[in-house]
């Protein structure tokens, strides 16, 4: 599986940066994101800074990723999803505009009911 890491620069030199996170330091490849001041969060994906990152971001990115360790343990995780417990899923603002108001209908039949060739 292909996992991003979010990771904080330590120090710059150009086009590559000392980066730390979850417990590891990597020299980092910032050709796709640029320049970036020490203290900055990027994900990062094969050494490479892919995008930066919101600081408030990185906690959520680092729950679902200690969620996803706890998950493979067989250990509760439901606590790291505290954001995403019992609310309804909500389309992202781009989405919601694209899609218009009661055009699903509630009980559609189905495509091949029993008995129908």
């Amino acid at each position: 599986m292909c996992i991003g890491l979010p990771m904080r620069v330590l120090t710059e030199d150009g086009p590559t940066a000392l980066c730390a996170g979850r417990g590891e330091e990597r020299h980092v490849s910032l050709a796709l994101v640029g320049e970036l001041p020490a203290g900055s969060w990027v994900m990062v994906h094969v050494n490479t800074a892919i995008r930066t990152l919101d600081p408030a971001e990185v906690p959520l990115i680092n729950d679902a990723l200690d969620a996803l360790e706890a998950a493979q343990r067989g250990d509760p995780f439901e606590h790291l999803f505290a954001d995403l417990i019992d609310r309804e899923p909500q389309l992202p603002e781009h989405l919601r505009q694209a899609v218009p108001v009661n055009t699903v209908p509630v009980n559609p039949a189905p495509v091949n009911p029993k008995g129908q060739a």
